[in-house]
């Protein structure tokens, strides 16, 4: 049963056939139950009718063999005394049910009550009427006859009418229910034959429609299987031209694959350069090592030194990258910008801080981080002064740090954050560094909750803005 529905499709059809067959199946019944009321209704309306024009010749003092409703023509009539003992029925009829006597045939007047028929003899006269007048509520019940060798289903009508000289009397009025038992029984064959076959339609509709909606789909599914097979992330699902959720589920997928192949594409780039940037150091400082094994007096300790801190350094640029990408959450402890700016700028040549208190939330080590990689590339373009602030924008820590250099031009001024990146006044390695400290700046700053941009400084040289939110 699992395997059998296991598909979109199937469920959906299950389940849209399932609606179906509740709702007609409430209908059904609310249709059947309406008709046989209304039927039903019509019948007693028509009892009624009968058993007052024979309760109006009772009024009128016709005689009983006179009573023109005893031919049996309309349906079965019984006429009741106030003992409930028969005095006039229809002719012809042989069994009744559902009337307070189930006599045929009038007893005579003498017969005393209480013989064991089971009639009950009490005064059960109902509401007070004059001579001549009848009662103005009918009772209803339903029960069967049989007239002239034919057996019904009726339903009665009863009607009390107060007479001149026979006295209190109540006059019961059958219609036959034939019409209502065929009406019922024909629109219940009706739904049995016709909704089985609304439901086979209606399951099979949803079943074509949902598999012309999945359709696309499975060509997603089908491209995706491809892609993970071939590795190949320039692929892209195709879109259907439906603009509905599908076409969206598409376009999402392939905007997915898209930032999927950017993201394997930085990685291979970054551990190609990665790469490259660690094998000039390395040979450089194996070079010096074999040239010292080989001749002591020709070893050059401080170029070695200053090989072994630039790897170092790039081994820590890397690993705090690797964390970044990893997702690494900055903690929530208070920050004060002010001081941390103050604390970077110190024993520095040329660097002015203007600052106010500016408390932000995250980490106290990569802000510190992020403000001295500002500093150090922010000195390595200066002519002789940058100039540090820290100010409150709004709901915002604005931090901002520039030079008197030459600038960054418009067109790198988002080059620059990308990885191993030097613009040509800076390619030296020994000059430049590696190319990481501004991409390492605004990785952290986004991973805060702020921004880092590049701009032109009131002095023309660069002006590097941090944007965090205050705590």
């Amino acid at each position: 049963m699992r395997r059998l529905f296991g598909s979109v499709r199937a469920r959906a059809t299950l389940g849209a056939t399932l609606v179906v067959a509740v709702a007609l199946a409430a209908a059904g019944a609310a249709v059947l139950l309406s008709l046989r009321s209304n039927l039903i209704g019509e019948a007693g309306t028509q009892a009624e009718r009968s058993a007052r024009a024979v309760a109006s010749e009772l009024a009128a003092g016709t005689p009983y063999d006179k009573l023109s409703g005893l031919d049996g023509d309309d349906g079965p009539v019984q006429v009741l005394d106030e003992q409930k003992r028969l005095v006039a029925a229809s002719e012809d009829l042989e069994r009744i049910s559902g009337t307070d006597s189930d006599r045929v045939k009038p007893r005579p007047a003498a017969t005393p009550s209480g013989d064991g028929d089971g009639d009950d003899d009490s005064d059960d006269a109902g509401e007070a009427l004059e001579p001549g007048e009848i009662s103005g509520e009918s009772l209803f019940s339903n029960g069967s006859a049989t007239i002239d060798g034919e057996a019904q289903d009726y339903r009665f009508a009863a009607v009390e009418v107060e007479t001149h000289d026979r006295g209190h009397l109540k006059v019961y009025a059958g219609s036959p229910l034939a019409a209502e038992h065929g009406a019922v029984r024909t629109a219940l064959t009706v739904m049995l034959i016709g909704f089985p076959l609304l439901l086979g339609v209606v399951a099979a509709v949803t079943w074509l429609v949902t598999r012309r909606a999945l359709r696309p789909v499975e060509g997603i599914r089908r491209e995706m299987a491809a892609i993970t097979q071939s590795e190949d992330l320039a692929r892209r699902v195709p879109e259907p031209d439906t603009h509905d959720e599908i076409a969206r589920l598409a376009s999402t997928t392939n905007e997915t694959l898209a930032a999927l192949e950017t993201s394997v594409e930085r990685q291979r780039r970054f551990v190609a350069d990665a790469s490259h940037e660690l094998r000039s150091p390395i040979a450089s400082l194996r070079t010096q090592l074999e040239v010292a094994a080989a001749h002591p007096e020709l070893l050059d300790l401080d170029g070695a030194v200053e090989d072994t801190v630039r790897l170092q350094r790039l081994a820590a640029d890397l690993l705090l990258l690797a964390r970044l990408d990893a997702g690494e959450r900055p903690s929530d402890a208070r920050v004060d910008l002010a001081g941390l700016a103050r604390e970077e700028a110190e024993g520095r040549t040329g660097v002015t801080v203007d600052a106010e208190p500016a408390e932000v939330a995250g980490s106290r080590g990569q802000l510190g981080r992020v403000l001295a990689n500002l500093l150090d590339n922010a000195q390595r373009h200066a002519r002789s002064a940058v100039t540090v602030t820290v100010r409150r924008e709004g709901d915002r820590a604005v931090v901002g740090v520039a030079d008197d250099g030459d600038g960054v031009p418009d067109g790198d001024r988002e080059r620059i954050f990308e990885r191993f990146v030097r613009l040509d006044a800076a390619r030296s390695r020994d000059d430049g560094g590696a190319g990481l400290g501004l991409a390492i700046a605004r990785d952290v700053a986004v991973r805060h909750g702020g921004t880092l941009t590049a701009g032109r400084g009131p002095a023309g040289g660069a002006l590097f803005e941090l944007r965090l939110p205050l705590a």
